[in-house]
């Protein structure tokens, strides 16, 4: 078997990789790419959790300036978190990849609420987690839940997949002159303003010595490069 740099890992999914520009909300092509690319280090052997955005769904930081109050926006949006959590888990299981789902907003008969110690059980016995409902919380974006979770399991490195190679100080799908950076420390993100997770999240990392790689997903293997310890996207990190 191949030796994976990092053992146990948790992986942020934004909502955007689960639709597609020509189906709206949740595109089941993307939804194959993405059990695929799970499934190549679900083999790996190494404990997997993932934290799934639901922008495609719902993004409640859209509505929220438009008239419908944010504490009512961020529910919807984590509850739209959990419809991607439920189709990726399906995909997964047909691709043959055991995963369990859970949510920081249970939903009984559907979705069980988030246990530390029952998750960390689950990791050990080689399912991949699926993290939904995002801290629960009103006011907290998936990001802040993916850091937050990650500490929780004691994960090694947070693993953000993006549409772009990684960190750039201004958009480079819009500015072909963005500047790339393939490392930064936690404080460099902080000082330069630079929008690749929010200021909770970050500092979350920070004060847990939590390593951050920004990476490409939409590139098929990248993810699996990224596991094995090759220098794909960028990293957060310390000095």
């Amino acid at each position: 078997m191949e030796e994976a740099k990092f053992k146990n890992v948790l992986l942020k999914i934004s909502g955007d990789f689960f639709a597609s520009p020509q189906v709206s909300p949740i595109d089941c092509d993307s939804l194959l790419f993405l059990s695929q690319e799970i499934q190549q280090i679900y083999r790996l052997g190494l404990k997997i959790s993932i934290v799934v955005g639901g922008g495609n769904v719902v993004r409640g930081n859209s509505l929220y300036p438009h008239g419908l109050d944010r504490y009512t926006a961020d529910f919807m949006g984590m509850l739209a978190t959990v419809i991607n959590g439920m189709a990726l888990k399906s995909y997964l299981n047909l691709c043959g990849v055991p995963a369990s789902l859970y949510s920081a907003l249970e939903i009984e008969g559907v979705v069980p609420p988030f246990n530390k110690e029952e998750i960390i059980k689950e990791l050990e016995r080689g399912k991949v987690i699926l993290l939904a409902g995002g801290t629960g919380n009103p006011f907290f974006t998936t990001d802040t839940a993916a850091a937050l979770r990650a500490v929780e399991i004691g994960a090694e490195v947070l693993l953000k997949g993006t549409k772009v190679r990684g960190i750039y100080d201004s958009d480079p799908l819009e500015n072909p002159q963005a500047k790339f950076f393939p490392f930064l420390t936690y404080e460099e993100v902080l000082q330069k303003g630079l929008k690749i997770m929010d200021l909770s999240a970050i500092t979350l990392c920070r004060e847990n010595h939590l390593p951050i790689i920004v990476f490409n997903m939409r590139e098929k293997g990248n993810l699996k490069k990224v596991i094995m310890g090759e220098k794909i996207g960028s990293k957060v990190g310390e000095k």
